[in-house]
């Protein structure tokens, strides 16, 4: 499926190396004033300009948004808001040994024995490319959110097996350097979320957001309150922490989450010609914060 969402339904559509990439967002009320210096903002971060380590291309491409329809003079009509972004640094020749072979840890295979056929342009659908179009419509949705008071902050809290923050960069370049690749974690908190959010018994809270979370590429795992660590702990002494929902359902307090971004399998080091990230989990924060938005802007309306 290429649509998330029902009250605001987000569609994305393109590929790595096509012509472009893009969405409709439908839902979206009328009267709202874009800012689009915001989804600039975000677009940048997401693109990781001035990071260590970061893919060749995401550094290059301009990421400039052309608003299709349901926007006039930067205001919503109520219609549904197309857009899309043109590829403008897509090298589809860096792939051309890729037509008959498969890499290791891409869905380049998985893809071909479903459908018969795929795009080996730098895995086409499957390409964290697509996630730009994701942040445009995160940032629309976080607008309106922030309106409702509620504010959504994600950020990177571990790299490897480092957890200072400012140690990062280092880390991240040493992978660089050796042609190699390392995962990372990303943390989300979520403010002024209304209580009572989330629906017993299969639309809980954490299972929307797992479900969205988890859609994002290379993640490969999503944990709130106690998480994985809280199997060590005796429950007298965690019975507390609820990450901020309690049977499903969002209790007042902060919602915290984390989720896991893998290794970039395709590196020098593993004999991969293209451009990509030495971690691409410090590209990720924008991402988790756009799709916080959209799985809340669906269940709070």
């Amino acid at each position: 499926m290429n649509t998330f969402g029902d009250k605001w339904s987000f569609t994305s559509f393109g590929e790595s190396h096509g012509a472009a990439i893009g969405g409709v967002l439908d839902g979206v009320p009328a009267g709202m004033a874009i800012d689009f210096a915001l989804i600039r903002k975000e677009l940048d971060r997401r693109a990781g300009r001035g990071a260590s380590g970061v893919s060749q291309r995401a550094a290059r491409e301009p990421d400039e948004v052309e608003w299709l329809s349901g926007v006039l003079d930067g205001v919503t009509l109520g219609t549904p808001i197309a857009f899309i972004i043109r590829n403008k640094d897509a090298r589809p020749e860096d792939y051309e040994a890729l037509k008959h072979t498969y890499r290791v840890g891409h869905a380049d295979k998985a893809y071909e024995l479903k459908y018969g056929i795929r795009d080996w342009r730098g895995g086409g659908r499957a390409s964290a490319r697509e996630t730009a179009a994701r942040v445009v419509a995160g940032c629309i949705a976080r607008q309106d959110l922030a309106a409702q008071g509620v504010t959504i902050h994600a950020r990177l809290v571990q790299v490897g097996a480092e957890t200072n923050p400012e140690k990062f960069p280092e880390v991240i370049e040493s992978y660089r350097r050796e042609g190699d690749s390392i995962g990372g974690i990303v943390e989300c908190r979520i403010d002024g979320l209304p209580v009572g959010t989330g629906e017993p018994i299969f639309n809980k809270l954490q299972a929307e957001l797992a479900f969205s979370i988890m859609s994002i590429n290379a993640c490969k795992g999503f944990e709130y309150g106690t998480g994985f660590g809280g199997v060590t702990q005796p429950g007298s002494a965690i019975n507390a922490i609820s990450g901020g929902i309690s049977g499903g359902i969002s209790d007042g307090t902060e919602v915290v989450f984390q989720c896991v971004f893998k290794p970039t399998p395709s590196t020098p080091k593993a004999g991969v010609k293209g451009r990509h990230d030495a971690c691409v989990a410090t590209r990720a924060v924008p991402v988790v914060e756009a799709m916080t938005a959209l799985t809340l802007v669906n269940l709070i309306g």
